[in-house]
């Protein structure tokens, strides 16, 4: 795999690997701990996620700035890892996150290492296919650099889970997806007696071995146990970028470095050729790049709901069993990085056979194809979610039976068809990025791409408040129609940024 690439590349996949693993453990398990930490609703929940992870994002632009600005993209990735470790080690101490200002300041300390971080690890993958050589190979290098990307995050949420409900049980109780949001309930005296005296107690009683706790009790204790073991699972997240900045340290020297190209069998600065680059030609590059980032905004806005109210779904309305084996609502994120792994060399091959007929669709239209993929998933959650109750009336019942709750292959096929789209449209906009962005302005054009992710994941709220508010089919089908334009919008400009790209 590795064979026809740069020896950099492996080191740089692994060190992002890593630091990827130790992020989706927190990603896996954000929403739901800010809703049981904090006794908030999945509105107020998505606000908060959607300012942190929308700041992940519009801080790599930052990060890109100081990365350009000295010519020091590695001292910046480590620094970003240092900083990053700081903030899940703040996140992962309860004495220390007892207001939702306490978590965000915490979140904002891991954006602003991710920030430092994630770009400029983006920018040094693209310089290495700067070299001549290894020039023709930088859509599958990409490629391979997002499939480790998701081998990291595949593991996360089964981590995080593990050591959540390991400390639930290490308590005396069992994990129940429903008990963090009927404990808070009951403590803030918005419980009907019907669902005191029936689901609350029933489950109450089942996670306690079957004996029928003191009912005021046993809310502060549940959560205190949920909660503690949500803190417990931040803290792996610390030994993942300890192994992240191990792996970039050994592999630094292997590296591009800006300011010793002499060392390498290329010439990744700018050459006077490069300084004096056509203003014409810069003015049509800058204007493809910020018209691909405003299409794919939309799409991270649809896409990233994965942690949000896809999670939420998974939580409310999915039947928590598969093969007779309970499983937890955050393990349906591990289809995403699932199917990431093991589908990347299958795209790899396609796109591979095709080039080799002259038939392989440019990078631009790759992602309008991804666009159309993304329309479809959500269409498959539309029509799986016709006839459900409004979150609400669900609220109301404190929460659905069983048998009420729809199949949990709704949620692994939706999630299939969203990483199939993920592969046409992320690995594949980094690489349009590297190619396509001017020499001196490559660790600030990186960060623009992640910039444009920031304004979708800032908006994911939205995403939040049609799900408590509205039908669950009329909020998928909204994400029909937004990526249904986007899809349109980037066929039409196909030809244009093909020759811009050339």
């Amino acid at each position: 795999m590795f064979s026809k690439h740069p020896k950099g590349l492996i080191g740089a996949a692994l060190s992002n690997m890593g630091e990827r693993f130790g992020f989706y453990i927190m990603m896996a398990i954000l929403t739901l701990f800010l809703m049981s930490k904090f006794g908030i609703s999945g509105e107020e929940a998505g606000w908060l996620y959607s300012a942190f992870y929308g700041g992940i994002y519009i801080l790599a632009l930052v990060g890109g700035i100081i990365a350009d600005r000295t010519r020091n993209y590695k001292g910046t990735i480590i620094a970003g890892l240092i900083v990053m470790s700081l903030g899940y080690l703040f996140l992962s101490t309860p004495g220390l996150i007892t207001t939702q200002w306490a978590a965000m300041a915490a979140l904002l300390v891991i954006a602003f290492g991710n920030g430092l971080f994630k770009g400029n690890l983006q920018a040094i993958v693209g310089q290495l296919y700067d070299n001549p050589t290894y020039s023709r190979m930088r859509d599958s290098g990409f490629q391979i650099f997002y499939m480790f990307i998701n081998i990291g995050g595949m593991a996360a949420p089964f981590a995080a889970v593990w050591v959540r409900n390991w400390f639930v049980k290490a308590q005396g109780y069992a994990y129940n997806s429903d008990l963090p949001g009927l404990s808070w309930q009951f403590k803030s005296g918005k419980m009907s007696e019907e669902v005191f005296n029936g689901r609350f107690t029933e489950l109450a009683t089942e996670v306690s071995g079957g004996t029928t706790p003191d009912m005021y009790t046993f809310a502060d204790s549940y959560l205190n146990a949920f909660n503690t073991g949500f803190h417990y699972a931040f803290s792996v997240a610390i030994i993942a970028m300890l192994i992240s900045l191990a792996i970039f340290l050994l592999s630094k020297r292997i590296l591009p470095d800006k300011k010793a190209p002499a060392k390498q069998g290329f010439k990744p600065e700018m050459s006077k050729e490069e300084i004096r680059q056509d203003a014409r030609e810069i003015k049509q590059r800058l204007l493809a790049l910020f018209a691909v980032f405003i299409v794919v905004i939309f799409f991270w806005f649809s896409f990233h709901q994965n942690g949000l109210t896809l999670t939420m779904f998974a939580r409310d309305y999915t039947q928590l069993k598969i093969f007779g084996i309970d499983i937890a609502a955050e393990l349906f994120q591990s289809t995403n990085p699932f199917i990431v792994v093991f589908f990347t060399p299958i795209i790899m091959a396609i796109f591979s056979f095709l080039a080799k007929r002259g038939k392989e669709p440019s990078t631009p239209r790759k992602i309008g194809i991804g666009m159309g993929i993304a329309a479809l998933a959500f269409v498959v959650m539309a029509i799986g979610s016709i006839g459900l109750p409004l979150h609400k009336e669900v609220e109301a019942m404190g929460g659905l039976s069983f048998d009420m709750r729809v199949t949990p292959w709704l949620l692994f096929g939706t999630y299939f068809i969203l990483t199939i789209a993920e592969l046409f449209i992320s690995p594949l906009g980094l690489s349009f990025v590297s190619k396509v962005s001017p020499a001196h302005l490559q660790g600030l054009m990186q960060g623009c791409w992640l910039g444009a992710t920031a304004v979708g994941n800032f908006s994911l709220f939205l995403g939040a408040i049609m799900y408590e508010n509205i039908s669950l089919s009329v909020t998928w089908t909204a994400f029909v129609v937004v990526c249904a334009i986007s899809m349109i919008a980037m066929f039409s400009m196909v030809t244009w940024l093909e020759r811009v790209a050339r």
